[in-house]
């Protein structure tokens, strides 16, 4: 009975301490060695420069005469949008984004911010004339339209607007329209599709596509 007990017995306070001080050690290198793991796994995980050019859609022809034809009124160009994924096949899909034909003067002046502020982009906002905007309203993601009434691009869903430079008048949206980058190629035009993290005041990707 004597013998049961003593598994039973707590130890001195000394030995109280030692194993808690002991199991608080460990807790606390096990911390630390997750942090140390998770910091490059998650920047391993943020899309780099190397995406955007891996997914860059080419226009066709056809594509690129539609986009010529914009003027400062906007017009929607439709292109397939490569997919291109290092676990799947590369596929394409039929996407649109909104061009504008502009000069980086005018459009700097309607938004600044893009330029050197919060919304700032890391690639050209205006490249061969133009800038071109994805469809993706920045407010909770609905696509808009252009308004011929209103003169304005005007989201459906909860009623943002913005002018043809994609300068945000009205809505709940927290930033203007986002450019996506046009890039001349070997005499081709090329679209980079990029999602931005919705209902943000700045530019935050989610991914390249």
């Amino acid at each position: 009975m004597g013998h049961a007990v003593s598994y039973e017995d707590d130890g001195t306070p000394e030995e109280q301490t030692r194993r808690k001080f002991m199991a608080n050690s460990v807790v606390v290198l096990g911390g630390v060695i997750g942090l140390v793991l998770a910091v490059p796994l998650a920047a391993s995980l943020i899309p780099g420069a190397d995406a955007a050019k891996a997914n860059a859609s080419p226009l066709t022809d056809d594509e690129y005469k539609q986009l010529q034809t914009a003027t400062d009124k906007p017009i929607k160009v439709t292109f397939l949008k490569k997919n291109k994924d290092g676990y799947l096949p590369e596929s394409a899909d039929e996407q649109f984004v909104w061009a504008v034909k502009t000069d980086e003067a005018k459009l700097k002046a309607a938004r600044p911010a893009l330029f050197a502020g919060e919304e700032k982009l890391p690639y050209p906002v205006i490249n061969m004339g133009f800038v071109l905007f994805s469809p993706i309203c920045p407010h909770l993601g609905c696509r808009f339209n252009w308004s011929e009434d209103l003169k304005k691009f005007a989201c459906p869903c909860h009623g943002s607007q913005f002018t043809n430079l994609g300068e945000h008048t009205a809505g709940p949206a927290l930033r203007g329209l986002d450019p996506l980058p046009l890039e001349e190629k070997s005499g081709k035009a090329e679209i980079t599709w990029i999602t931005y993290k919705n209902n943000e005041p700045g530019h935050i990707v989610l991914s390249y596509s």
